[in-house]
């Protein structure tokens, strides 16, 4: 009963502190919570918290703040995470339904993101390698010239002009795009590009259209430009935190230009629909241990590429973890149905 009762106030505290950035004293939080406990109780509580690393009292005399220990704490015993109000969903849906191809998904949820956690959002371009061929489609421009469409479960669409050394009849046309669709869909992009090549020896002789489309569209899927592309939205939210996370916010902005190192921050978060909160000196740049990731794979089976926000420790979890999940749940879905 001691031990809920304690993790109720430090609740309180994240709550309060996240709310205003003032250290907490207990007199505020008998008012505000109702605890049914006396101020008295509420200070023995509070500097249990404190001795055991969840709290830490900025000075004497002043209220308690919550540690990187204490939001962990607080993170982890999250019974529930704050549902998104039908107004939010909506928002959600009707914003991101209206992309029309992969960069308009991407830079819409980076939008998305900002706008509703108001922190720094990051997605990360799905990962070429850990996509599949969803279809190849191949049009003839004239008799010796097809247009060859290459379509990812990603979403991403490329698209390259092939030209023959022969004219083309319609039946060899229809005979090339079942030959390579029948190769190819639903395979992985490395099985793919093994399979398509098969097609140049598995047959005694191979035709022309052959020969000049399999070895553009091997080009087309070893293509990993996007691989490690990282979209960033809201960095002018940064300048509403102030206080106790100016110092962070150069090298945070520092770090946000370079690819590699919004990569780590992102981390492995590739996974369904698991959202990982790392807090603090829990992620991989030293400079940035006052500013916490939340983050989600998306995409479609286990996952294509991240999305998630950076912020300072002092966010509000349970509506950031609410909010990123449903944005990587509805983009996995376009992605899906695309």
């Amino acid at each position: 009963m001691q031990e809920d009762r304690r993790l109720a106030v430090l609740r309180a505290i994240v709550e309060d502190y996240v709310a205003t950035e003032e250290p907490v004293g207990s007199k505020a939080l008998v008012e505000r919570h109702g605890l049914n406990v006396s101020p008295a109780t509420i200070r023995n509580d509070m500097a249990a918290l404190e001795e055991a690393g969840y709290l830490a009292q900025p000075h004497t005399s002043a209220g308690r703040v919550p540690t990187d220990k204490g939001y962990r704490l607080f993170v982890d015993r999250l019974t529930t995470v704050r549902p998104m109000s039908t107004a939010e969903r909506r928002a959600i849906t009707t914003f991101l339904d209206g992309a029309v191809d992969l960069d308009d998904v991407v830079h819409r949820s980076v939008r998305l993101l900002a706008q509703l956690t108001r922190q720094v959002a990051v997605v990360q371009y799905p990962v070429l390698s850990r996509s599949t061929v969803r279809h190849i489609e191949v049009v003839a421009m004239t008799s010796t010239r097809l247009l060859v469409v290459l379509i990812l479960s990603t979403g991403r669409v490329e698209q390259r002009v092939v030209e023959l050394a022969e004219a083309i009849s319609d039946d060899g046309l229809s005979r090339l795009r079942t030959r390579l669709n029948l190769a190819a869909v639903g395979e992985t992009i490395a099985d793919a590009a093994a399979a398509l090549t098969d097609l140049l020896t598995d047959e005694e002789r191979p035709d022309a259209a052959t020969v000049a489309a399999v070895p553009t569209l091997v080009e087309a899927m070893s293509d990993h430009r996007s691989d490690e592309r990282i979209v960033v939205g809201g960095t002018a939210n940064l300048a509403r935190f102030g206080g106790s996370f100016d110092s962070a916010i150069r090298p945070l902005l520092e770090a946000l230009e370079e690819q590699v190192v919004l990569l780590k921050l992102l981390g492995e978060a590739t996974t369904g629909d698991t959202v990982t909160v790392r807090i603090g000196a829990e992620g991989p740049v030293e400079e940035l241990a006052s500013t916490s990731v939340v983050a989600s794979g998306y995409g479609p089976g286990d996952g294509l590429a991240s999305l998630g926000v950076v912020g300072p420790t002092r966010m509000d979890y349970p509506t950031t973890i609410a909010t990123v999940r449903a944005v990587a749940r509805y983009v996995s879905r376009i992605l899906d149905e695309s």
